[in-house]
């Protein structure tokens, strides 16, 4: 079912995303939305947000004599 929304624009810029919106996107404050420009209109998504794990994809490469504990570790932040 589509549903129509409305929302004004401040002189700022600013514009306050109705509640329904909000819900069907899962957005709360501090989260960050990508606007996407179609030929359709505009299509407006929530940013995925990093994870910490991030930075250690790929870490484990065949060749790397690292055990699982030490992965573990660094993981954690542990010395």
């Amino acid at each position: 079912m589509e549903h129509e929304y409305k929302a004004k624009v401040t002189s700022k810029g600013q514009v306050t995303i109705p509640v329904g919106v909000r819900k069907s996107l899962g957005l709360n404050p501090g989260d960050v939305l990508i606007i996407r420009e179609s030929t359709a209109g505009y299509i407006l998504e929530k940013a995925a947000m990093p994870s910490k794990f991030d930075e250690f994809v790929g870490y484990l490469a065949k060749d790397t004599p690292v055990s699982t504990d030490e992965v573990m570790r660094d993981m954690r932040g542990d010395c």
